[in-house]
């Protein structure tokens, strides 16, 4: 996959609260360019800011300063410019598997049959085949997440923002989550911004991996990485990977890109 001119990019993008004892800074002047296509993620201590940043980006919040670009274009507090999904599935109980993964297109009012014609296939392709029909109680904790991966998907924007999606999964499942989203990844070319507190999971993952700071959290260091064209099983048995988790855990990462086998 080639990569080309920015799809995101965060511009010094800062925010800072008022509260009744004064201004909490909670984000320090960020700057991200995330070519199309590209996975990339963000690890950092809690409360650092990462889902800070998400909610600018998603248009839920207005920066301090800074702007949000999506192919150049100033989308600084604009909503619907990208897909968010939360590690909560946020499923509907009242809904079938089917018609909550349609939610988004029913937003952007696409009429009901077309929306159900065009997320049934995904839903028989992408391991949900025979739980269309049946509503999100009768999941698993790994479907449900599947389901609310493929309802952020058919949202249909370019950029899709993963705020620690397998935070809550077991790590059997994970490990099955992390598989399965890099296959979605593959198919649809999405630019994918990706939060976790699992090194592993974005050392494996990633195109990039971006360390932040303690809050107010400032630009982070960048590395590269491309573990993913190796099972993960194999790709853990790599003396390098144990070293750059072990760099990325003290936040200073020296991840090289590695060429697909």
């Amino acid at each position: 996959m080639s990569f080309s001119a920015p799809k995101l990019c965060v511009a010094d993008v800062s925010m800072t609260f008022k509260t009744p004892t004064g201004a909490f800074h909670a984000l320090a002047p960020v700057t991200l360019s995330i070519p199309q296509g590209r996975f990339v993620s963000l690890i950092g201590p809690s409360g650092c800011g990462k889902s800070t940043i998400f909610n600018i980006i998603a248009g839920l919040l207005e920066p301090s300063g800074g702007r949000v670009l999506i192919d150049g274009v100033d989308a600084t507090g604009t909503i619907g410019r990208v897909g968010y999904m939360l590690q909560k599935d946020l499923l509907l109980p009242w809904r079938t598997v089917l018609d909550n993964t349609i939610l988004g297109m029913e937003i952007q009012h696409v009429p009901l049959r077309a929306a159900r014609e065009r997320a049934l296939p995904l839903l028989h392709r992408y391991g949900l085949a025979g739980f269309e029909y049946l509503y999100p109680n009768a999941l698993s904790g790994g479907m449900r997440q599947r389901a609310a991966l493929l309802r952020t998907l058919l949202f249909d924007t370019d950029v899709i923002l993963l705020d620690e999606p397998f935070g809550a999964l077991d790590a059997q499942t994970k490990l099955k989550m992390q598989e399965w989203l890099m296959q979605l990844w593959s198919d649809f070319s999405k630019t994918v911004l990706f939060v976790t507190h699992d090194v592993e999971e974005a050392i494996y993952l990633s195109d990039e991996v971006h360390v932040m700071g303690t809050r107010p959290a400032a630009s982070s260091r960048r590395s590269r990485s491309r573990w993913r064209a190796r099972a993960f099983a194999a790709a853990r048995s790599a003396p390098t990977f144990w070293s750059s988790r072990s760099a990325a855990s003290n936040c200073s990462i020296s991840i090289r890109r590695r060429p697909n086998p």
